[in-house]
């Protein structure tokens, strides 16, 4: 009897031994089968999927004019010492159109009262109303059809709002937010950098300061956020469309006394995906004279001027567009920036 109870100890031994090791041996093993696996897919990627060009051909980019000067030449002088390597295809999203209704001077309205502005309007023409705040120095102009609207401040009657020194960046930017979030126009992706830019006045003129014990008052600019990890770009070097100016005043009514709304949804749920130009093809595409120039860096004619840095984003055009658009960006010294149309020119209309 103890002979068998030994066998029987001897062989349970030997079966939790052998088990121990098949179960080690499974986990190393899936753990390499893993490792080459992941390999085998970085070494041999699966090609894309062939871009879907659901809407067709798109519309252009409205690119404002701008001068370039003559017989300018451009050198590439990034870190990597070669244009870079852009992927294959990229998002296009769709922009929601904008309509007028019955019910939009209404709107407009209510916008105005939410604001801190009279609903009592005035027609500047048949789409642009004027609204005046109680204080009588300030005023509010809407366009009921785009939503865009712009606010003013009669400084030289008024000059209190400059009289104490604005916040910090942080604090106005706070304040710009909880202002738009009265009337229910803080979107959801002016979630982008903000900047900022102090402000004084000289010969009656706005003009920039150095810091903020020189100013007497703060610009903030609300950027939308990034796209697929790309950055929302507007038009202007440094400028959002969406932007306000802010004092010290501790009062309420003359805390926020200037800016503009230039700002137009884009459908995260509707996109379509667009082969784009290689690196190459938008630097042919500068160098003959094409795509728009945000800041020609103060080049003259016939100069040069070094590139530094290329790189992707998406266009803010501030206007009532089909279509969110990827462009590729040039950047060199003295602040020159250029964007070309990503998106292959085959793919656009007329």
């Amino acid at each position: 009897m103890a002979t068998q109870l030994a066998q029987v100890s001897v062989v349970a031994r030997k079966i939790i031994r052998w088990g121990i090791f098949l179960i080690l041996f499974l986990i190393v093993g899936r753990i390499l089968w893993g490792a080459g696996v992941s390999a085998y897919k970085k070494l041999f990627p699966a090609p894309p999927d062939p871009p879907t060009i659901t809407f067709g051909k798109l519309t252009k980019l409205p690119f404002p004019e701008s001068t370039r000067p003559g017989g300018i030449t451009f050198t590439l002088e990034n870190p990597e010492g070669t244009l870079p390597t852009l992927p294959f295809q990229m998002k296009v999203y769709f922009m929601p159109k904008v309509s007028s209704h019955l019910l939009s001077l209404e709107v407009a309205k209510q916008k105005a009262s939410s604001l801190g502005y009279l609903a009592d309007e005035l027609a500047i023409s048949e789409t642009v109303y004027r609204f005046a705040h109680k204080n009588g120095f300030a005023n509010l102009q809407i366009n009921i059809v785009s939503g865009v609207f712009s606010l003013g401040y009669d400084l030289k009657g008024d000059t209190s709002p400059l009289s104490t020194r604005p916040p910090n960046p942080e604090v106005a930017a706070a304040l710009v937010r909880s202002f738009l979030s009265t009337a229910d126009l803080l979107a959801a992706d002016l979630t982008g950098p903000t900047t900022h830019q102090f402000l004084k006045v000289d010969n009656e003129q706005l003009v920039g300061a150095l810091s903020l014990s020189d100013a007497s008052l703060i610009k903030i600019y609300l950027f939308r956020k990034n796209y697929e990890d790309y950055p929302s770009l507007t038009p202007y070097q440094n400028q959002s469309n969406v932007w306000f100016i802010v004092s010290g005043s501790q009062e309420t009514d003359k805390k926020i006394i200037g800016g503009e709304y230039h700002y137009f949804p884009v459908d995260e749920t509707q996109f379509a995906t667009y082969p784009i130009k290689t690196a190459q093809a938008a630097w042919d595409e500068l160098i003959a004279g094409g795509g728009y120039i945000v800041n020609s860096g103060g080049a003259v004619e016939g100069g040069n001027v070094k590139i530094r840095k290329i790189y992707l984003g998406y266009y803010d055009a501030g206007l009532p567009v089909e279509f969110f658009q990827p462009i590729i960006v040039f950047e060199g010294d003295n602040g020159f920036k250029a964007y070309i149309p990503a998106i292959t020119s085959d793919y656009y209309g007329e």
